[in-house]
């Protein structure tokens, strides 16, 4: 599989050449991957205790990971041996498209993390951590991606140290971008980010030049289920897909909106992708909304509308 790695920005980091296999035996093929709202947390914490954020990632991820099972496959395409076209390869490793690859992945990084003395979040199975009186370290692991926040730069170091001599890792330094979501520190705190994500929305759905306005929806509208013709249902499904995501990570701010508007996902009319539009004409107003922890209160709290 050859693939173009984009960095945020859109343009081309580097070039991939990866071998895949084509699996179709296997048993367990779970991959338990962290979820966004332990990022938010943990960013969250950061802020309060002034932690140090740094980011690294796992090179050819799932070259990693030991198989349990016999496993064979057929020779590559272009490297079939001359003369023995009838043999095939035994897998020695796990291999990138083997069902099994991202669960063998995690057991072995689990492993190798907690006979460190590193503790599983009982919570999120993904995050590590590792205490002492006086520092502290954790980690979040999503797939090949980590965050490591450390109390001090001497326990960051030495944890990156301890992936290193286990793993082939890249050091990305202070953390930037995780999921495609930017992590902008500044006097105030650390805020989350995705505005080149709604730049990249509203170009891609062709309203990245519409006229913004102030709210994401108009409570006087009343939206019925259509019983006509859907009008392109196929790109308003395709919309609402971009948005939840927006909404899930760092936008809660769309989420009534987003949240009454996919109810009519299968059969949208005229008046469902009015108010769709409004949303997006909203987004362009508010591209460079984001997620802000400023560093209080020291005790989390949580909200919820009387409705």
């Amino acid at each position: 599989v050859f693939k173009k790695k984009l960095k945020v920005d859109g343009s081309i980091d580097k070039f991939k050449a990866r071998l895949v296999a084509k699996g179709i035996d296997y048993f367990d093929s779970y991959s338990t991957v962290t979820r966004l709202t332990t990022i938010r947390i943990l960013i969250a914490m950061a802020s309060i205790h002034k932690l140090i954020v740094h980011q690294m990632d796992v090179k050819t991820t799932f070259l990693n990971g030991d198989l349990d099972e016999e496993i064979y496959m057929d020779q590559p395409e272009g490297f079939v041996v001359q003369g023995q076209e009838s043999k095939v390869c035994k897998l020695r490793k796990s291999l990138y498209g083997l069902k099994q690859a991202p669960k063998q992945w995690h057991e072995k990084f689990d492993n190798t993390l907690i006979s460190n003395g590193f503790v599983v979040n009982e919570s999120d199975r993904c995050v590590y951590n590792k205490f002492s009186i006086d520092s502290g370290v954790i980690i979040c692991l999503y797939m090949d991606d980590m965050l490591i926040l450390g109390t001090d730069m001497d326990v960051v170091k030495s944890t990156k140290d301890l992936l290193s001599s286990n793993f082939d890792m890249k050091d990305l330094g202070e953390a930037d971008v995780i999921l495609g979501i930017k992590i902008i520190r500044n006097s105030e705190g650390i805020t989350l980010s995705q505005s080149h994500y709604v730049e990249k929305v509203l170009k891609k759905f062709n309203h990245f030049d519409c006229d913004p306005v102030r709210t994401p929806y108009d409570p006087s509208i009343h939206l019925k289920k259509n019983r006509g013709s859907p009008i392109a249902q196929s790109e308003y499904a395709k919309i609402i897909g971009s948005v939840m995501f927006l909404m899930n990570c760092t936008r809660p701010d769309i989420a009534y909106a987003v949240s009454r508007l996919s109810r009519y996902t299968h059969n949208p009319a005229y008046e469902h992708w009015n108010a769709l539009t409004r949303l997006l004409r909203y987004l362009k107003g508010t591209m460079n909304l984001g997620l802000t922890y400023i560093g209080r209160p020291t005790v989390l709290e949580g909200y919820c509308g009387a409705n």
